[in-house]
């Protein structure tokens, strides 16, 4: 391989392998393009530019079979109904949130195996799909290189049946760069800086739940992502979804985010800065909070407000909480289930989480001073501070 990776040459041999050449978007190769031109500013060596090469055309490839798909079979024809999202800030229960509903047996959620291999369309394959297998192997790969990521997120050893964020649907559109899909690639997270289009990626998120949607058995959606930021082009896509919004005190977000992204990418990439990387989580948790109270859309009617310390104190009944704003009901089945996942799947099955907050007092930051930062924020949802380290 030559020292530098060229976008053309591999949009040619993603073309030329698959036989296709309609990437359902004429931007995409503008937009790989800059993707390109970052992997090569990293000065990787040659094993990362070959494993920077090999995601690039695994993504390539997908993409094209995927809106293949969509010219081969009637999968815009399917219908998405009412889907019910969870939303919140990192480490604010959100997943949890997501896994319980996942488990009513009349619902449906995004699988990984289904969003790191797309095409074709799940409902046409058998319960031996090999995909399934394949998925596995990629997260055998990620627990091993990540294995503190099961501390904080424990949910991984649900292997390639596990639950992506909404976010992953748009691996392959090149607008972030997040480990589930850029793990063997030695590089920090991109999640920032590369163009984005909120209606553009929610049309292509839209066209993953029509693609897993087709020919199976009818289930009402049950999603997680960080939508905060996308309220209008969300509700604009689905105009009668409903969501879930969990609310936590913000400086135990930006302590314990900081804490988990250091954790997966110090496998990723070694030895973590933790000071710089308490820095941006905090000033990414102020964006957040920041959104969250001046979007108008926060306090629309589709939306329900609920306090992460009401969802830990009992999780089942915030389910059905949700459901009834939904005008569903949890039914016994679906509760049981719920309550038998909770007791199979301590939240500490790999070892404990540890953070604190003196990730923040290390960068000079007064904890007394950011609770008066976020008292509005605490005020309007009820948000109490969280007495712990």
């Amino acid at each position: 391989m030559s020292e530098s990776l060229h976008a053309g040459q591999m949009l040619a041999r993603a073309e030329t392998e698959t036989g296709l050449s309609d990437y359902g978007d004429p931007t995409l190769p503008h937009r790989f393009g800059l993707v390109v031109d970052h992997l090569n500013s990293l000065g990787l060596d040659e094993d990362g530019r070959r494993r920077a090469e090999d995601v690039c055309h695994g993504l390539l490839t997908s993409r094209l079979q995927f809106f293949e798909d969509r010219n081969r079979y009637p999968v815009a024809r399917e219908v998405i109904q009412a889907p019910m999202f969870v939303t919140g800030e990192p480490r604010s229960g959100t997943t949890l949130m997501h896994a319980l509903m996942s488990v009513d047996p009349d619902a449906r959620a995004l699988r990984f195996w289904e969003v790191m291999y797309p095409s074709p369309p799940p409902g046409l394959a058998g319960p031996d799909d090999p995909r399934r297998a394949r998925a596995d192997a990629d997260w055998h790969e990620i627990n091993t290189l990540m294995p503190k990521w099961l501390h904080s997120h424990p949910y991984n050893d649900m292997l390639g049946d596990g639950l992506p964020e909404d976010e992953r649907t748009w691996a392959f559109d090149f607008r972030v760069l997040t480990p589930t899909a850029w793990w063997r690639v030695p590089m920090q997270t991109v999640v920032g800086g590369l163009p984005t289009d909120a209606v553009a990626q929610y049309r292509i998120h839209k066209a993953m739940l029509q693609q897993f949607q087709y020919r199976r058995p009818r289930r009402h959606w049950v999603l997680k992502g960080f939508h905060g930021f996308r309220l209008a082009e969300m509700f604009a896509a689905y105009p009668d979804a409903r969501l879930l919004w969990l609310h936590r005190d913000p400086v135990q977000v930006a302590a314990s985010r900081t804490m988990m992204m250091a954790d997966i990418l110090e496998g990723i990439v070694g030895p973590v800065d933790l000071k710089a990387a308490a820095a941006m989580h905090l000033e990414l948790t102020r964006a957040g909070i920041t959104n969250t109270m001046t979007n108008p859309l926060v306090d629309d009617p589709r939306i329900l407000h609920v306090r992460y310390t009401d969802f830990v104190a009992d999780p089942v009944d915030t389910v059905r909480r949700y459901y009834e704003f939904c005008g569903r009901v949890v039914t016994e089945p679906a509760a049981s289930a719920m309550r038998d996942y909770l007791a199979r799947n301590k939240g500490d099955r790999y070892g404990k989480f540890r953070y604190s907050t003196t990730l923040l007092t290390d960068i000079g930051e007064d904890l007394g001073a950011l609770h008066d930062e976020f008292r509005a924020f605490r005020e309007r949802f009820g948000v109490e501070i969280e007495n712990r380290g």
